[in-house]
């Protein structure tokens, strides 16, 4: 039996397309992209090539574009560049439901003295940007948000608090993991000074990423050596997986307005049923804007990692919220962030749909879960309870 994969947020199938695309450069055109010869030249051209499909699908420059090895380095370099340019300057200002990336970056810079703000949401997991109106001052180096939240979905005004932040004369970075290939960008008219991304969310390889840097923001290289990306981040460049990143966002480009049409009708059907069909159910961020592909749904009075058990016995692939804090027992720091309720936070599981995902295999979601829900509140004490009440 076929996996049914809805946990895209985590990571994505390479399309065969991008795999094709990259494959020569392994062991055929195989030669350093820095090397003066010919057979390093005819490298650097695809990677110049890369670096152009990346900045279209931003609405960026080429120039701008910068090479990295994931979305983690990528934000750290954003963040470390901010208060290295800007040292007399000693306030970072992010939120609380920020990628790890972000957040325990943030966390170990108060041990070295930074004072950091991190900005509340609330129940559906929206900003209050009067807060960071409050809070951010003449000390602030950078602004650091997401664009889209990993677990919920949920868009932030990204262009409203870049233009606060301008008016306080803040650096701007958003991680924009989750968004890039989802929603439209378009960097050349943003507030953004620089921007996360990842390679592996959107059908490419993992272990590659990117950070744009707009022109004229000051940068100071998170990694130093070689003179690479315009002496921007040092050593040789990952060719085969700098071609399939930009062959990954050709696609992407491409495949917008399915994204946001099919796939989103899709997650919009799978939203509906399982509402209909469970009864104590609420959406993660249902009532703000979200992206097209994610749904985080919690569960009252049944554990978030049987009903994942229970699916993976059904070969369906889902996930209790983000992939790089998947083990802990704890509830989402996103889910207490919004103040979700225990009993909801522990029964919350996010489905992550593709392009690739098919009517079938969400039909299949809609008729395997509700027994598998019921399952695994007869398991529990508070879910017998309820079940004996409901009837």
């Amino acid at each position: 039996m076929n996996e049914i994969y809805l946990d895209n947020n985590a990571t994505t199938k390479v399309d065969e397309a991008v795999f094709e695309e990259m494959r020569p450069y392994f062991c055929e055109l195989y030669g350093n992209p820095s090397s003066m010869h010919f057979f390093g030249g005819q490298v650097q051209k695809k990677v110049d090539e890369a670096r152009s499909r990346v900045a279209a699908l931003l609405g960026a420059a080429p120039e701008e574009i910068i090479f990295t090895a994931c979305g983690t380095e990528s934000d750290n370099a954003a963040i470390r560049s901010a208060i290295e340019a800007f040292p007399e300057k000693r306030h970072i200002i992010t939120t609380r439901v920020e990628h790890p990336a972000v957040l325990t970056l943030c966390r170990n810079l108060t041990k070295k003295g930074y004072r950091v703000t991190e900005l509340g949401v609330d129940g559906e997991g929206r900003l209050d940007l009067e807060e960071l109106k409050r809070v951010i001052d003449d000390d602030t180096a950078i602004v650091s948000v997401m664009y889209a939240n990993n677990e919920t979905g949920v868009v932030f005004p990204i262009e409203e608090i870049g233009a606060i932040v301008k008016e306080r004369g803040a650096l701007f970075h958003t991680d924009a993991v989750q968004a890039v290939g989802k929603i439209p960008l378009d960097m050349a008219a943003s507030t953004v000074d620089m921007l996360s991304l990842s390679g592996h969310k959107l059908h490419a390889p993992k272990g590659i990423g990117a950070l744009y840097l707009r022109r004229g923001v000051p940068f100071r290289p998170f990694l130093v050596g070689g003179h690479q990306e315009k002496n921007r981040r040092a050593g040789t460049e990952a060719t085969s997986s700098i071609i399939a990143l930009g062959k990954a966002c050709e696609l992407a480009a491409q495949y917008m307005e399915e994204e946001n049409t099919r796939v989103k009708a899709l997650r919009d059907r799978l939203e509906r049923e399982l509402m209909a069909l469970i009864p104590n159910a609420r959406i993660n961020g249902g009532s703000a804007p979200r992206l097209p592909n994610t749904l985080s749904i919690a569960f009252e009075f049944v554990e978030g990692e049987l009903i994942l058990l229970y699916l993976s016995e059904k070969v369906i692939c889902a996930s209790s919220g983000s992939a790089c804090t998947s083990g802990s027992l704890e509830p989402s720091h996103v889910l207490r962030a919004m103040g979700v309720p225990f009993t909801c936070a522990h029964g919350s599981i996010r489905f992550s749909l593709s392009r690739f995902t098919t009517d079938e295999e969400i039909d299949t979601v809609i008729r395997e879960l509700p027994p598998i829900i019921r399952r695994g509140r007869e398991m529990s004490p508070f879910g017998r309870e309820f079940l004996a009440s409901a009837g």
